[in-house]
């Protein structure tokens, strides 16, 4: 992402007013896309700004959707070293993929989990636990490995959400939204709607398939009772984020 979109999808965030503490503290980021137009490049934003150079933040990933490979090699391009962040206790990365190994039960999985997020947030430095930010890549993908339970999944991101309370945290979640129909919407998904304070929608142009134009990205944060709305395109190393009509340049 260019220095401009960069600047552009952080104002709608809030992240261009400070740096220390993570402006996000506390807070819970819903980000929603489609299978056709994915939203992913917002959580990898947040990833790099989670792990700038400038702050002491912490990053915990979840990852149910790619292995560690896949967003340090993304996260290489946009100039950050997750290697480097994890060998300095600045990144710690849970890879879920094989959650349904097993002798594994989900609720038994799930509830490790939270046990050892939970556990990792304690053995920081206290003066981290504000900059904390909870990153999970695919909140269908955790819906498949407990093997379609809704319940568990709630139930999850519930105790995730006392964690922005507990060590004032932010909790960070992507889900593809048109994978259910408007009657079959998980519990868990209206769920997370209703308690983010920023929820971010990525999604096809009204108009159709456009050449310069991969989507629409609609902000909206509760806190100030603002909504964002801006096209984006894709690109080889970056995204370009621009408002409807304005130059790309």
């Amino acid at each position: 992402m260019n220095q401009r979109s960069s600047n552009l999808l952080d104002e709608a965030l809030g992240l261009d007013q400070v740096i220390e503490p993570w402006p996000l503290r506390g807070r819970v980021v819903a980000i929603e896309d489609q299978v056709d137009t994915s939203g992913s490049f917002v959580l990898h934003h947040l990833l790099k700004r989670s792990l700038s150079p400038n702050s002491s933040n912490v990053a915990i990933f979840i990852a149910f959707s790619q292995p560690f490979s896949h967003y340090d090699r993304i996260l290489r391009k946009l100039g950050c070293n997750l290697v480097s962040q994890r060998d300095n206790s600045r990144f710690f990365f849970f890879d879920m993929l094989k959650l349904q190994c097993p002798g594994i039960t989900p609720e038994g999985g799930l509830i490790a989990l939270y046990g050892k997020i939970h556990k990792t947030i304690s053995a920081l430095p206290e003066i981290s636990w504000k900059n904390v930010s909870i990153i999970i890549d695919d909140l269908s993908l955790m819906e498949v490995a407990a093997n379609g339970s809704s319940d568990y999944v709630l139930d999850f991101l519930q105790y995730c959400r006392t964690l922005t309370s507990e060590f004032d945290c932010s909790l960070i979640t992507l889900n593809h939204e048109d994978i259910y129909s408007n009657e079959d919407r998980p519990t868990f998904l209206i769920q997370m709607e209703y308690l983010a304070d920023i929820l971010i929608k990525a999604e096809p142009l009204a108009t159709g398939l456009a050449t310069d134009v991969h989507g629409q990205l609609t902000v909206s944060n509760k806190g100030w009772n603002k909504v964002s709305n801006f096209h984006f395109k894709v690109k080889e190393n970056v995204v370009e984020c621009f408002y409807p009509g304005r130059s790309r340049g």
